[in-house]
Order: C-alpha cells, then sequence, then structure tokens
C-alpha cells in the first residue's frame, strides 16, 4: 500500500499538483507507525489484477469518512475507483453511516462530483511541510 499510494502521488497527481507539493504529499506515506495507525482505525479494501497484485486501495472509517482512495497509474480509468467507492458505500450503508466526508485532491474531484459529491469547501492542508489545496467533500444517503 506505501509504495501504491507514493507511485499514485507522483505519477498521477502530479497532473494538478507541482513536483514539490506531490513530493511533500507522498513522504507522509513513509511512516510505517502511520500505516499501522490508520489500519486499526478505518476498514481497508483493496483491489487486485488477476495476478493478485494490488492496483487500488480504499479506506473509511465507522463515522463515515473516507481517508484514502488511490488507484495505481496504470490502472487509472478502468473502473478501479468507482469499484472501490461502490464498495465503500455498500460498508458505510452497513454501519448505517447516513453521510460519507472526504478530502478530495484536485486531481479526484470530477471523479467525486460524478459519483453524486458535493463540495463542501476547498481548503488548505498540510501534507508534511506544505500546504496543498483540496476538497471537503461529502455525500447523503437517505
Amino acid at each position: 500500500m506505501q509504495e501504491l499510494f507514493r507511485s499514485t502521488v507522483l505519477h498521477v497527481n502530479i497532473r494538478h499538483y507541482t513536483k514539490e507539493e506531490v513530493e511533500d504529499w507522498a513522504s507522509c506515506g513513509d511512516s510505517v507507525e502511520h500505516l499501522k495507525e490508520l489500519l486499526s482505525h478505518n476498514h481497508f479494501i483493496g483491489a487486485f489484477d488477476k495476478a493478485n497484485h494490488m492496483v487500488g486501495f480504499s479506506s473509511m472509517n465507522k463515522d463515515g469518512y473516507l481517508h484514502s482512495m488511490f488507484v495505481h497509474k496504470d490502472w487509472q480509468g478502468k473502473g478501479v475507483a468507482t469499484q472501490l467507492l461502490s464498495e465503500v458505500e455498500r460498508i458505510a450503508k452497513q454501519l448505517g453511516v447516513v453521510e460519507i466526508t472526504s478530502e478530495v485532491s484536485l486531481t479526484a474531484r470530477p471523479f467525486f462530483e460524478k459519483k453524486g459529491y458535493e463540495i463542501v469547501k476547498i481548503q488548505k492542508y498540510r501534507a508534511n511541510k506544505l500546504e496543498l489545496t483540496n476538497f471537503i467533500m461529502r455525500r447523503k444517503f437517505l
């Protein structure tokens, strides 16, 4: 997961962020302790190819905060994120979550908008050393 995260940020998000911004963001995945903390507080879902290589993953906590959604650079636009999000939403409904919220990158914003998510606010968030623009987005369920 660490390598998939780093690779996606460095190769996909470079379309919307500077080289310095993606390098700073990618460095957030360097801490094994941080990853262990995320694993203990979130439901993780993985997507795998026929050779059982991870091509994407997503995570959400019990309160409906969608923490992550990353798809390998070679699997962009092939429905992986749609499948991951569908599974996250299915789990959210099972948990009784009525609203999913997420902090969404400039890159991912159009995807989430197409899936019915709305922007709550634009913000700057600190990756490691730099502040990057992203969007707090949400989708309510009936």
